[in-house]
């Protein structure tokens, strides 16, 4: 149950991203996003049907979803964001980076949901709330916490000795 919430999560992703223009359904569906986020980790877990496939299913539900809010900040924002490129490539980068040091490490795809990451995406997921009412600036907060996540993340992958894709930081395993 929980991977068809995570897979039905991917699928509204992708028509999120082309309601941009309609901001109330936008809306709508972005809230149906936010909630089966919660809601596959929650059923995963009362049902005790926490799996791998499950979690890579969630990562990619994740990142998904930051490349739709990326973009759809970018085109809401027009030449105000042209600021923020510099620092959303950086986090593209360190992310993409991630991802290659796990498939060379661990051979496999892995975005862990470490605490820092778990608070940029929630930063990540109110940021098009506040772009509405075209308050812009909760962006460089957001670009902080993003970046410092990010390598947070990595020291995890170029220290840990196995992949723990539930991790909560660099203190604790």
């Amino acid at each position: 149950m929980a991977n068809i919430i995570s897979i039905s999560r991917i699928v509204l992703l992708l028509a999120l991203f082309f309601s941009f223009h309609n901001a109330s359904l936008f809306l709508v569906l972005y809230l149906v996003c936010g909630l089966s986020d919660v809601l596959d980790g929650y059923v995963a877990r009362k049902t005790k049907t926490q799996s791998e496939l499950g979690a890579r299913l969630d990562s990619m539900a994740d990142l998904i979803l930051f490349t739709v809010i990326t973009l759809s900040i970018i085109l809401w924002m027009g030449n105000e964001v042209r600021i923020f490129l510099p620092w959303i490539i950086i986090i593209v980068l360190i992310r993409c980076t991630n991802l290659a040091i796990a498939a060379y490490k661990y051979r496999s795809f892995a975005i862990l949901h470490t605490w820092g990451n778990k608070l940029a995406g929630f930063l990540l997921f109110i940021t098009p709330l506040f772009i509405l009412y075209r308050q812009s600036v909760i962006l460089w907060f957001v670009c902080f916490v993003a970046i410092l996540s990010a390598a947070e993340e990595s020291i995890i992958h170029l220290t840990s000795p196995r992949l723990n894709l539930n991790r909560r930081s660099i203190f604790k395993e």
